[in-house]
Formats: structure tokens, C-alpha cells, sequence
């Protein structure tokens, strides 16, 4: 038997008017999902615990089967894993974003808006400039940069502090005074970097282009290094990793788990969806790996810049391009399978930002069909009556560890 769960970042919603009361995974044309749902077991589940952040970190982690109440030591800790950073116990990690706030003459920076929490997905090769520049405008005794993935990147603070910071997408369009760090060190370096970047060539390019530029950092996802415990002498079952985030490639490397690198995946609503599913077919039919994750960022992604129409696309391109070849080639090998599909939390369209609210997940055993519901959404999986309150029990039921 093989395992899968494919993971739509943020795939879930609330019900838009525009969309008649809907929500964007129920308006997405979603055929094999479609099909799966009327032969599988479909529900809710609570992948956030109560009193924590609904981040996905903690989500993804529950989704992984580690209960963020025992595991969860920040987020930026468990990104440092996927970017090789050996942090001591004393390290205080951060993520560092690139980021676009508002750019109006003689205005100071706390009084600038975030406009853009991924300065309009930055690619890595920019960031890797821009952070060059970053990095030699702070060097400071006991702090170091490291390149990540896209807008993605992480400080180190030795022998540091954890401060509360507040993630950047959840106060688009909002005023950062508010939201700023205390702790002195950080704040400055926040605010100089504005002077730093607003007027680099990338930016000038940029904007040029009709993009978004990244004209600050901002620091967030503070934490101390992570422990979780093996994959497989947890699970019995040797997995593997898809994705194109520092954080999920993170929780697999602490998990002593495969991670998979696939050329041109990067996150965004155009990944290289054909390499992630061609990638998770291969290690499974060649029985490398006994269960496979397959994370798509992009439904999470135009949720947060509260592009409708793109998130249904990102949704629709997960069921055609990731799920369907997947199911397609299991079947056709006759191999065994039970597929899990679900998101790690909602990301609506009108708030732009995570919610803690239950998701909607579907199970498809491909030797036991069941009487399932006439499509997979939020609303036929809360008719169904079942629910599980803490999500990361869900993990050994799919593996069938009793």
C-alpha cells in the first residue's frame, strides 16, 4: 500500500458573494477531486490547536502528524533545517521576508503600509542580490543572514531573545507602526533597510515592470531549534517531501524524511506542477518511499493577495496537474494507494490572512470504496457529520496505525 497527501496551501474559504455565496474551492472545476469524494471518506478536520496561531507552520506540522502543543518552536527554526543552518541550543532564528511597504515622499517609516508581504513574489535570484546588500549594511556581532527561497529568508540572532513579531500577511494594508519590533537592533534594521533598497537597480527594474518592490525586510517566526521526532521510526513508513517551501522542506529534513528538490518549482501559481507529480510517482512506483507529501503553495499564496480568480485556478491546477497524473499512474500500475487531500487552513479571499477555522479533507482508498458525497468542499465535507478536533491524529488513521 502507498500513502499520499496532497497538500493545497490554504486551499479553503468563506463564501463570497460574487461567487454566489461560494467559496473558491466550491467554483472550481475540480473533476478528479470530484470523482475521489463520491467513493471516499470526506469530513472536517481542526488542523490548528486552540490558542495557537493558525500559521502553517503549526497547520502543516498537525498535517505531518507532530501535535504543534509537543513540536512547535517557531517557524523560522524549522526553515533554517531546509536551508542547512546549524543553529545552537542558544540561536534565536527569524524569518526575514522581503516585503513592499508604501513608498509616499517624506513619510517616515512607521508610518508606511504593507502593501505586499512578498514584494510580488520576488524571485531567488533577486533576493539573493538584495540580501548581498543587506548583509553588508549589517554587519553586526552576532547576527547572520542566510538566503532561503523567493521572498523567504532567515536571520540568525546568537545567544538572542524571542520577540513577538507579527507575521506580514496579516496587516496588508495596514499602518506598521503598530506591529513593529521593540527589541532596538531589529527595529533599526528594518527601518534602514528601506533606505537601502527602496532605490537599488532590482527595485528601479522592478517597478519598471509593473512589479512590486522589495523595499524592506521584516522580521517574523521566531524560535529555537526544533526537535521532532523520526518519520519513520514514528510512522513505520519511509516518506517523502515535495515542495518548494523552506518551511515544509524544514519539517521534512527534521524529520529525517526525503526532501525532494523539482527544477522550476517555486511556490507560485506557475510551479512546475508536472516535476512535483512526475516526482512523487517515481519514488513510489520504484518503492523508495512508502508515502509521499506533495505541497502546492499557490491556492495560499492568491489567497493572501486576494486574487480570486487565481486561486481558483491554483485549485484547479492542483487537481489537474498534480492529482490526476498521481491517481492516474497508481491505477494504471495497479499499485495500492490511499490518498489524503485537504488543506492546511483557509486562506479567504476577503481577509487575505489565515483563519483557525476546521477545513475540509477527503480519503480515497483505492481497495475499499465507500459512499462518498457528490463533491469535496466545505460544505458537502460539514454534512457529513464526521470531525476530528485534533488534526494530527489524522496522520496514523491515514496510515492505518492503529
Amino acid at each position: 500500500m502507498k500513502y499520499i497527501i496532497v497538500l493545497g496551501d490554504g486551499m479553503a474559504g468563506e463564501p463570497l458573494e460574487v461567487l454566489g455565496n461560494k467559496t473558491t474551492l466550491e467554483v472550481a472545476n475540480k473533476p478528479t477531486m470530484k470523482k475521489l469524494a463520491q467513493h471516499a471518506e470526506v469530513g472536517m478536520v481542526h488542523m490548528v490547536p486552540e490558542n495557537m496561531a493558525p500559521g502553517s507552520d503549526t497547520a502543516n506540522l498537525s498535517v505531518m502528524g507532530y501535535d504543534p502543543r509537543v513540536y512547535y518552536s517557531g517557524r523560522s527554526p524549522i526553515e533554517a533545517l531546509s536551508i542547512g543552518v546549524d543553529m545552537k541550543e542558544s540561536d534565536i532564528s527569524f524569518r526575514c521576508n522581503f516585503v513592499t511597504l508604501s513608498e509616499e515622499q517624506d513619510v517616515e517609516y512607521t508610518k508606511r503600509t504593507m502593501v505586499d508581504h512578498s514584494a510580488g513574489e520576488l524571485t531567488t535570484q533577486e533576493a539573493r542580490e538584495l540580501l548581498e546588500v543587506v548583509k553588508q549594511a549589517f554587519q553586526i556581532q552576532g547576527y547572520q543572514f542566510y538566503t532561503g527561497t523567493s521572498y523567504r529568508h532567515l536571520l540568525i540572532w546568537e545567544n538572542g531573545q524571542i520577540a513577538d513579531l507579527v507575521p506580514p500577511h496579516d496587516i496588508l494594508t495596514k499602518q506598521v507602526e503598530s506591529y513593529l519590533p521593540k527589541e532596538n537592533t531589529l527595529l533599526t534594521m528594518m527601518q534602514q533597510s528601506y533606505e537601502i533598497l527602496n532605490n537599488h537597480p532590482i527595485n528601479k527594474k522592478r517597478r519598471e515592470q509593473g512589479l512590486n518592490p522589495a523595499n524592506s525586510i521584516w522580521f517574523w517566526g521566531a524560535g529555537t531549534r526544533p526537535a521532532l521526532r523520526n518519520f519513520e521510526e514514528k510512522t513505520g513508513k519511509k516518506g517523502a517531501m515535495i515542495s518548494a517551501v523552506d518551511l515544509l522542506k524544514g519539517i521534512a529534513v527534521g524529520a529525517g524524511m526525503h526532501s525532494i528538490d523539482v527544477e522550476g518549482a517555486n511556490g507560485g501559481l506557475h510551479t512546475n506542477y508536472a516535476g512535483k507529480a512526475n516526482a512523487a510517482i517515481e519514488v513510489l512506483l520504484k518503492n523508495e518511499c512508502d508515502f509521499v507529501y506533495v505541497h502546492i503553495e499557490a491556492p495560499d499564496e492568491m489567497g493572501h493577495q486576494g486574487l480570486m480568480n487565481e486561486k481558483i485556478q491554483a485549485i484547479e491546477y492542483l487537481d489537474e496537474k498534480i492529482i490526476t497524473p498521481i491517481v492516474t499512474a497508481l491505477d494504471e500500475a495497479k499499485e495500492p494507494y490511499r490518498i489524503m487531500i485537504l488543506p492546511d487552513h483557509p486562506t479567504p479571499i476577503a481577509t487575505r490572512t489565515h483563519t483557525s477555522e476546521a477545513v475540509p479533507y477527503l480519503l480515497y482508498d483505492s481497495e475499499r470504496g465507500v459512499e462518498g458525497v457528490k463533491d469535496y468542499n466545505e460544505v458537502t465535507a460539514s454534512t457529513t457529520g464526521i470531525m476530528w478536533n485534533d488534526g494530527y491524529k489524522l496522520m496514523d488513521y491515514l496510515l492505518e496505525i492503529e
